[in-house]
């Protein structure tokens, strides 16, 4: 229980007020307010009804000043006028008001000079246990003083049936409002939204204060040697950050200040479709009680197949980072050496492991190329190309160059080797060819963190012009040349030019007047 009263968390009236519950007591309320069901080694499974991930159609800003001179307004950043806020605020605060709520407060960001904290008022005990997995927990000390600059009021169980009249995509919202530093979530009930959210809130702050903020993981080595991994959802930036030979900073939101790297969260958000103890040991491993898993498909014993998609291909399971043995207590580090940028290349066509200039580099990142694949969304039959500026376009408030441009900087400034590696299909596209397998994409990652990728011989891709390795210790020959493992060599060009040819359209609404980001010479050539 808690002393807080309505009028403290901004509601009307209030029945009992559950904060900061431990594990244990939040296991407690999940099973008595029947919120999912027990695995077969005890940890609590959830379903998150129709929505199985977020809905960022039905995402939107406030349009007031000062921060709607800041923010890229598109179909990304959608505006919501002052007034449609304030009306749907107010009918959160009814939803919530004289009901039992559970409150969670939690920090984002490990640096404690540009961490921000974060209240979340939920309805549903599962909710807050999501919260407290994924955000950094405050201390028992730091509890008694703990004054949030930022709400979420999650009224998952609210819609909004003017949204028609109101011009808005569904009776789903998820509203931000800068200056009044809330959000409000109705109609949606996957956890996700907070922690996305509160991402997209530092994507905004932070960058402002000459901080770069990332959609990527990282870890370090013994020595001290820091690898940042970027790569949107699929790419495998939780499996290949999570190594048991170093400690895992984190697996998904970061941040690089003039110290190094800091994690935004406490906690790591996996998929779990296909995992498997001898793939991804340390992941399967951290499936335990005070885990979180959503959407996954089990038995009347509570044995999990976790090969089955029949709910959702977006399976997840959150998790306290402390459930990886080896991870960074700190949540930090110093300055990177090496910076990954991982893609699933559904077309077969991009090579396992490429070098890159700076110039590269920048292209790649404001790319942010990746492709989806046959049966991952309704009405995909054939690789898509997907293309998410800054390996994170979702997230990101502000125009994906003022993220480059930060990047670019810190690349120059502290020395950052960058790598391309494909962690999709090799000897032909999907449906011909076959994935990459993991134990052939750590070899390339195992080459790039031990330094010997600078001591072999490199070749030139053709449509690309990426710089491969002849030869790499672990990688089959004939896999580095991804035109040498196609059988047919002309369908291979084609589709390497098809590819080529969609990244050139992509990177054209980069190149302006103002040619500081145009990096179309160090792109490919159709």
């Amino acid at each position: 229980m808690s002393e807080l009263t309505a009028e403290g968390l901004g509601l009307k009236s209030v029945g009992q007020v559950f904060r900061n519950l431990s594990y244990e007591e939040l296991f407690e309320h999940e099973k008595k307010n029947n919120e999912g069901k027990l695995s077969a080694n005890g940890t609590m499974m959830v379903d998150t009804g129709k929505f199985t991930g977020r809905s960022p159609k039905d995402k939107y800003f406030v349009k007031q000043d000062p921060s709607q001179g800041n923010i890229a307004w598109g179909k990304i950043n959608q505006p919501v006028s002052e007034e449609i806020f304030d009306e749907l605020y107010a009918e959160v605060i009814d939803y919530l008001s004289g009901k039992d709520v559970y409150v969670t407060d939690g920090y984002s960001g490990a640096n404690p000079d540009t961490r921000r904290e974060v209240r979340f008022i939920t309805e549903i005990a599962w909710q807050s246990h999501f919260v407290k997995n994924m955000f950094i927990r405050p201390s028992a000390d730091e509890l008694p003083n703990f004054k949030p600059g930022f709400r979420v009021y999650n009224a998952a169980g609210l819609t909004n049936p003017k949204w028609q009249e109101h011009g808005l995509n569904s009776e789903v919202f998820v509203i931000f409002n800068v200056e009044k530093n809330i959000a409000i979530i109705g109609g949606s009930w996957y956890g996700g939204e907070m922690k996305k959210g509160i991402f997209t809130m530092m994507n905004y702050w932070l960058p402002l204060e000459n901080i770069l903020s990332m959609h990527c993981s990282a870890n370090v080595g013994k020595a001290g040697d820091v690898c940042l991994f970027f790569g949107l959802s699929g790419t495998g930036k939780t499996t290949l950050s999570t190594d048991a030979a170093r400690k895992l900073i984190g697996d998904d939101e970061h941040g690089w200040d003039d110290d190094g790297i800091f994690n935004f969260e406490g906690g790591c958000y996996a998929k779990t479709i296909d995992l498997s103890a001898d793939s991804e040991p340390e992941i399967f491993n951290a499936i335990r009680r005070d885990a979180l898993l959503e959407n996954v498909v089990y038995n009347e014993d509570g044995i999990i197949d976790f090969s089955d998609n029949s709910k959702t291909e977006n399976t997840r399971v959150s998790y306290p980072i402390e459930h990886i043995a080896n991870h960074e207590p700190s949540l930090k580090a110093g300055h990177p050496q090496n910076i990954i940028f991982l893609t699933c290349d559904a077309f077969g066509v991009l090579p396992p492991v490429s070098k890159l200039t700076k110039e590269q580099a920048m292209y790649y990142f404001l790319s942010g190329y990746t492709a989806k694949v046959a049966g991952t969304e309704r009405g995909i039959t054939e690789p898509q190309a997907a293309f998410s500026a800054c390996f994170g376009e979702a997230f990101l408030p502000l125009h994906p160059t003022a993220y480059a441009k930060l990047l670019g900087e810190k690349l120059v400034k502290h020395g950052v080797n960058a790598y391309l590696v494909n962690t999709g299909w090799a000897g032909g596209g999907y449906g011909v060819g076959k994935r990459m397998s993991i134990k052939a994409t750590r070899a390339c990652i195992n080459a790039i963190l031990d330094g010997s990728i600078n001591n072999v011989e490199y070749d030139q891709t053709r449509f690309f012009r990426l710089h491969i390795p002849k030869q790499l210790q672990g990688v089959e020959t004939s896999l580095l040349n991804p035109r040498n493992a196609w059988a047919d060599k002309d369908s291979f060009d084609a589709t390497a030019n098809k590819l080529a040819g969609m990244f050139v359209a992509n990177f054209k609404k980069y190149i302006s007047d103002n040619d500081e980001f145009d990096f179309t010479q160090a792109g490919p050539k159709v």
